[in-house]
C-alpha cells in the first residue's frame, strides 16, 4: 500500500439520476426496470478504469442518500419541498443499484436523517485528519465548500487535503476552480449560497439576489455576517431593502447549506481499502440482469474486473469543453479512409439479391435515394444506395439515361423488379434502416408502394446532441457534408460536383454510372460511419431520452403528414390575389400623393432618401452602406410620430408579402397529382426543437388579422369532410407555472381561470381591458427574457417605469425570477439549457464579452427550456396520435398540419364526436408518464369546412 493514502468518495445519488436520464427504459429478464442500474454500472466501471493507477485511490466508497428527508427538514419544513417524487420506474431500481455497488465489492453507505453530503464531509474530515488525501467524485456545488481543506499535521503525519473530480467534464476541481465559479474561496461558498438560495433544494436565500450579486457582497464585506451587518449603512435602494428584510431567511439558509462534518462513521475508514474485484459476484450480478455486453467485457483480457474496459471516453482535448462546436467527439474506430473506387454499381438482379442477403444478415443498413426533385412529393426515384460498412457500399441505378426515348440507356435492373426485391428488406422489422434526413427517403419509397421501417436518422441524432453548438450559435450544421467534415474529417462529393450548376446543370439521371455510383454510394457509406460515430454519444451525453422518446418516433408520423397534405381552394386564392393587387395599387397611389413623387417603394435606398432627405422626417439612422434604415421599427416609430406615409408603407409591405408569399405562392404549390399543398417539415430547423415548415411555410400566416384569416379560409376540407383544429391553450405559461413553481399561476390554471386576468389582479389590483392587455404583454415578455427597454417599448412607457413593472412582477411571482436566475446560472456553467424531457440547446455565446451577443444568448436561454418543453409535448402527442386514433376505429382521421401549438386534422363529418375526445386525451396526457405536470394542459378544439372556420 502506498505511503500516502488517497480516499475517493463517490456521490452515488448524483450518479443514479444521471444514469436514469442517459438511457431509455430497459427491463431485465424478470421484467424489472433496470435502465438506471445499467447506466450506473457502466459509469461506476468507467470511473474505476479512468482513475490513474499512479494517482489513483487506495480507498474508495460510494455514498448514497437513504431517504428524502433529513434533520434540515426539522429546521425548515419547506426544505427540498419542491422536488418531485422519483419516477415510478426508478423506485424499484434503488435496491438494485446498491446491489451493483456491492457487486464491485465496494462499500455502499447511507444513513437515516442524513444526506450523502454530510456523510461525505464527515468521512473527508476524518480522513484528512489521519493524513489521507481525499477526492470527492461529484460536481455538487454544496460539496465545493470542502475543497482545499487541509488538516493540521497529526501524530507525526502531514495532514491530508480535499479536492473534487467532475467525471462529466473530466475535470479536477481545486481552489482556483471554485474561485472562478463563485468569486470567493471555498470557505465562503456557503455564504454565497445562503444569499442566492437554491431552487432545487428550496433553500430560500434572499429574494432578488442572484449569484453575481451574492458573490460581490461576500467579496466586498468578507462574509455573510459582514454583508448583513453593513446593510443598514448602505445607500438607499432595493439591495439595501432586500438585505434588511431578508436577513432571517439568509441566516436560516446559511444553516441549511452548512455541511455536517461530525457525523458518526457507520463503517470505519479501514474497510474502504480498494482491492481487486472478485469476478464471481460481479459476473453473477451482470448475468442476473441480462447485461450481456458488460459480461463479455468482464470475460476478456481488456475488461477484467480490476481494470475494466474504458467505455467510449471523451478525448482529453474536448472533455470539459461543453460549448465546442464539435461536441464530445469520440475517438474514431480504425476505419479506412473513404475510397470511392471500392463501391459497386449493381446492374443485375443476382448482385442485388446478394446485397439484400448481406443486409438481412447485418441487421443494419445505411440507405439513401437519388431522385429527380428535391420535393419528395414530386420526385421520381432514380436510384438507391446501400452501405453495410466503411467502403462497403453500392449504388443501384433505376432510371438513368435521360428522358429522351431514343437516348442510349445504361444496363440497369428493371425498376419494378428492383423495388419488389428491396421491399422485404425495407419493410422488415428485423433490419434497421439508417438515413440522413431519412424522412425524405420514407416519402419517396412510400410513393413507390414501400413503407420502410424501422428507421433512424443521423441528422436528427446530430441535432439532439449539438443543437446550437456551432460557434455562431445557429442551430444548423446538421447536413451530411458538414457532419462528414466535422466528425469524419472527410470532404464529400457535392451534387454540384456531379451535376454542374446553372444552364449546364444536368439531372442526376443523366450522370454517367461511374460518377453516379461514387456520389450515391459515398452518401450511404458516410451515413453508416456517422451513425456509428454519433449514436454512442447519445448514451454518453444524456441524449438517448430525447431521441428515443420524442424525436425518433416522430419521423414516420411527420412523413405521413407531409404525404397527406391539405387542400386549398385555388379559385379563392386567385380572387384574393386580385383583391390584394388592387389594394396594393391603391396604397401606392396614396404613398405617391403623400410624397409628391413616384419612386420604387420596395427599394430601401429610395424610400429612405424620400423620407429623411426630401420629406425631412427626424430619426433617420444610416447603416454601414450609408443608406437610411427603413425597417419595421423605424417605420412604426415614424407612424407614431404622425407620419401617415410610414403607416401606408407598412400596409403596402404587408399586402405585398401576403400576395407573393401566400396567395400567389400557394397556387403554385398545389401538387398536380394530388390537388393538395404538401409542406415540408424540418425536425432540425428550430434550435429549441420546434418543427419548422418550408416549401411552403404554413406557420407564418397571420392569425390575428382579418387578412390572415381570409388566407386561412382558403384551406378547406374535401367534400363530406371537415377540418378539426386542436390547440394547446397558453401552454408556455402553464409550463412556466410548473417549471418555476409559481403557486398563484398554478392555482389559476387548476381552477380554469383567465390567467392574464389573474396576473392583472396580482399586478394592478384590478382587472379591466387595459390591465388585462398589459398583463398579457408582461406575462409573455418576461418569459422571453425581455429587457427594461424592450418592455418599455411594448407597453409604451419609460424604461424606469418598465423596470418597476418587472420588479413588481418578480415580487408577486418570485418563482419566475428564481427560474430565470438559476436557468442562466446553469447555462453559464454547462453551456446548454435542458427541457423537462432532456432536450439540450447549446449557447456558445452565453459568456461572450460583447454585451449584445451575451444578452441575446441570455434571452434565448431563459425561454429555451419552456419553449423546448412545449415543443417536446406536442411532438409526443403527434407521435402517439395515429395509434390512438386507429385503436378507436378512427382510421379515416388524418393529421395534416402542426403549427406552433396547434394540430390540424381532416376527418369525415360523422367522426367528429368520436375523434374529438381521443385527440383531446392524447394531447392532454402527452407529457405522461415521463413528466407529471403540476398544471393541466388545456386543449381547445374547433371544427369547420375551412381552417379559419375551425377556430
Amino acid at each position: 500500500m502506498a505511503d500516502k493514502q488517497h480516499l475517493y468518495l463517490v456521490d452515488g445519488s448524483a450518479y443514479i439520476f444521471r444514469a436514469y436520464h442517459r438511457l431509455p427504459p430497459l427491463t431485465n429478464p424478470h421484467g424489472v426496470p433496470v435502465g438506471a442500474v445499467y447506466g450506473y454500472t457502466t459509469m461506476l466501471w468507467k470511473l474505476a478504469d479512468d482513475l490513474d493507477k499512479a494517482d489513483g485511490p487506495t480507498h474508495l466508497a460510494v455514498i448514497l442518500d437513504k431517504g428524502s428527508t433529513s434533520f434540515r427538514n426539522e429546521l425548515y419544513d419547506q426544505y427540498k419541498a419542491n422536488r418531485p417524487p422519483p419516477p415510478e420506474d426508478l423506485v424499484p431500481q434503488f435496491p438494485l443499484i446498491r446491489d451493483a455497488t456491492r457487486a464491485f465489492s465496494l462499500p455502499c453507505i447511507e444513513e437515516d436523517n442524513l444526506e450523502a453530503d454530510d456523510l461525505i464531509a464527515s468521512y473527508a474530515k476524518e480522513a484528512t485528519r489521519r493524513g489521507w488525501d481525499v477526492t470527492i467524485v461529484s460536481s455538487d456545488k454544496d460539496l465545493m465548500q470542502l475543497v482545499g481543506q487541509c488538516a493540521e499535521p497529526h501524530d507525526g503525519h502531514e495532514g491530508g487535503c480535499i479536492d473534487m473530480l467532475d467525471t462529466m467534464k473530466n475535470q479536477r476541481i481545486d481552489i482556483p476552480e471554485v474561485v472562478e465559479k463563485f468569486g470567493v474561496p471555498p470557505e465562503l461558498v456557503g455564504d454565497v449560497l445562503a444569499l442566492m438560495g437554491d431552487s432545487v433544494d428550496n433553500v430560500p436565500g434572499i429574494y432578488g439576489i442572484g449569484p453575481k450579486t451574492a458573490s460581490k457582497l461576500i467579496q466586498d464585506y468578507g462574509s455573510l455576517q459582514g454583508a448583513l451587518d453593513a446593510a443598514p449603512d448602505m445607500k438607499p435602494g432595493k439591495l439595501k431593502e432586500r438585505l434588511i428584510e431578508g436577513r432571517p431567511m439568509a441566516e436560516l439558509s446559511r444553516v441549511l447549506v452548512q455541511l455536517k462534518d461530525d457525523c458518526p462513521l457507520p463503517i470505519p475508514l479501514e474497510d474502504f481499502v480498494l482491492k481487486k474485484t472478485p469476478e464471481e459476484p460481479l459476473a453473477q450480478f451482470l448475468e442476473t440482469h441480462g447485461f450481456t455486453s458488460l459480461l463479455k467485457r468482464l470475460g476478456d483480457g481488456r475488461g477484467s474486473p480490476d481494470r475494466p474496459t474504458q467505455l467510449n471516453p471523451a478525448k482529453p482535448e474536448t472533455a470539459g469543453a461543453p460549448a465546442s462546436p464539435n461536441g464530445n467527439r469520440q475517438p474514431l474506430p480504425e476505419w479506412p479512409p473513404v475510397d470511392r473506387t471500392t463501391y459497386e454499381c449493381v446492374q443485375s438482379m443476382e448482385r442485388l439479391e446478394h446485397w439484400i442477403g448481406r443486409a438481412f444478415h447485418a441487421r443494419m443498413v445505411a440507405i439513401d435515394t437519388e431522385t429527380s426533385n428535391l420535393d419528395a412529393m414530386r420526385a421520381e426515384l432514380t436510384g438507391v444506395s446501400l452501405a453495410l460498412g466503411p467502403n462497403d457500399a453500392c449504388y443501384i441505378p433505376l432510371a438513368h439515361g435521360g428522358t429522351d426515348m431514343f437516348a442510349e440507356k445504361p444496363v440497369q435492373i428493371d425498376k419494378a423488379a428492383a423495388l419488389s426485391a428491396l421491399r422485404p428488406l425495407l419493410e422488415s422489422e428485423a433490419v434497421l434502416k439508417v438515413g440522413q434526413n431519412v424522412k425524405y427517403d420514407l416519402n419517396v419509397f412510400a410513393r413507390n408502394g414501400i413503407l420502410m421501417a424501422p428507421v433512424e436518422d443521423t441528422m436528427v441524432i446530430s441535432f439532439d446532441l449539438d443543437a446550437g453548438r456551432s460557434e455562431d450559435g445557429i442551430g444548423g450544421g446538421h447536413g451530411m457534408d458538414e457532419l462528414s467534415q466535422r466528425h469524419l474529417g472527410h470532404t464529400t462529393l457535392t451534387f454540384k460536383d456531379i451535376c454542374g450548376t446553372g444552364k449546364k446543370a444536368i439531372p442526376f439521371g443523366e450522370v454517367p454510372l461511374d460518377k453516379a455510383t461514387q456520389y450515391a454510394a459515398e452518401d450511404a457509406d458516410v451515413t453508416w460511419r456517422l451513425y456509428k460515430t454519433l449514436k454512442p454519444r447519445l448514451a454518453l451525453e444524456s441524449g438517448t431520452r430525447i431521441y428515443q422518446r420524442v424525436d425518433r418516433p416522430l419521423i414516420p408520423v411527420v412523413a405521413q403528414m407531409e404525404r397527406n397534405g391539405i387542400k386549398v381552394d385555388r379559385q379563392a386564392l386567385a380572387g384574393l390575389s386580385e383583391e390584394f393587387a388592387r389594394e396594393i395599387a391603391r396604397i401606392e397611389a396614396e404613398i405617391y400623393e403623400c410624397c409628391g413623387q413616384q419612386f420604387t417603394i420596395g427599394s430601401p435606398a429610395q424610400l429612405g432618401d424620400v423620407l429623411f432627405n426630401k420629406m425631412g422626417y427626424k430619426g433617420g439612422r444610416k447603416g454601414k452602406s450609408g443608406q437610411y434604415s427603413t425597417d419595421q421599427a423605424i417605420l412604426e416609430q415614424l407612424a407614431n410620430q404622425g407620419a401617415p406615409v410610414a403607416r401606408l408603407v407598412l400596409d403596402w409591405r404587408q399586402h405585398s408579402k401576403l400576395r407573393s408569399t401566400y396567395t400567389e405562392a400557394l397556387q403554385a404549390a398545389i401538387n398536380p397529382a394530388t390537388g393538395r399543398v404538401h409542406t415540408c417539415y424540418s425536425l432540425v430547423g428550430a434550435q429549441t426543437g420546434r418543427l419548422s415548415s418550408t416549401d411552403p411555410n404554413l406557420q407564418n400566416i397571420p392569425i390575428r388579422t382579418a387578412i390572415g384569416r381570409r388566407i386561412r379560409e382558403a384551406f378547406v376540407a374535401e367534400p363530406g369532410n371537415v377540418l378539426l383544429a386542436a390547440d394547446y391553450s397558453q401552454i408556455e405559461l402553464r409550463l412556466a407555472a410548473h417549471m418555476a413553481d409559481v403557486p398563484p399561476l398554478k392555482e389559476a390554471f387548476a381552477a380554469g381561470e383567465d390567467i392574464h386576468a389573474r396576473t392583472a389582479q396580482e399586478m394592478y389590483g384590478t382587472v379591466d381591458r387595459d390591465t388585462r392587455a398589459r398583463a398579457k404583454t408582461i406575462n409573455f415578455a418576461i418569459l422571453y427574457g425581455i429587457s427594461r427597454w424592450g418592455l418599455a417599448g411594448r407597453l409604451g412607457v419609460e424604461a424606469d417605469e418598465a423596470q418597476a413593472v418587472i420588479d413588481r412582477y418578480f415580487q408577486r411571482f418570485p418563482g419566475i425570477q428564481r427560474y430565470i436566475v438559476h436557468t442562466l446560472e446553469n447555462v453559464r456553467e454547462r453551456g446548454y439549457s435542458e427541457t423537462l424531457f432532456g432536450r439540450k440547446t447549446w449557447f456558445p455565446r452565453i459568456n461572450a464579452k460583447i454585451p449584445h451577443e451575451r444578452q441575446g444568448a441570455e434571452r434565448a436561454a431563459i425561454n429555451a427550456p419552456i419553449q423546448g418543453t412545449s415543443a417536446d409535448i406536442i411532438k409526443r402527442a403527434m407521435a402517439r396520435m395515429p395509434a390512438a386514433l386507429a385503436d378507436a376505429g378512427l382510421g379515416q382521421v388524418k393529421m395534416l398540419l402542426q403549427v406552433h401549438d396547434e394540430l390540424v386534422f381532416e376527418l369525415p363529418e360523422g367522426d367528429v364526436a368520436a375523434a374529438s375526445p381521443v385527440i383531446e386525451r392524447v394531447m392532454a396526457e402527452a407529457a405522461l408518464p415521463a413528466v407529471k405536470l403540476d398544471v393541466p394542459l388545456g386543449i381547445e378544439i374547433g371544427t369547420g369546412p375551412s381552417w379559419d372556420a375551425a377556430h
